[in-house]
């Protein structure tokens, strides 16, 4: 399964020939290359994939999809839970 997740651009620049920049994942700083949104601004949020930013997204968005991934990652945390909760019985 391939996934992108939402950040907020925080810094554009150029590296070389690449339009890069450094976005944050929520207190996380990355760096990514912005080839592929080419209109993107700071402030701008957008879906990043394997260091790629591939599309903008508007804040509501992409606040939305941050919510469903950490509902998703709460329901992984708790299924594995009840896994190793099996595995000691």
């Amino acid at each position: 399964m391939c996934l992108g997740i939402p950040a907020k651009i925080t810094e554009i620049y150029q590296q070389g020939s690449l339009k890069m920049a450094k976005v944050d994942f929520g207190g996380v700083s990355k760096e990514i290359c912005l080839e592929y949104v080419p209109e993107a601004q700071v402030g701008d949020y957008c879906l990043i994939h394997v260091g790629f930013a591939i599309s903008l997204m508007d804040e509501e968005e992409a606040q939305e999809t941050l919510k469903l991934i950490g509902e998703v990652a709460a329901i992984e945390d708790e299924l594995a839970g009840q896994a190793d909760s099996d595995e000691v019985h």
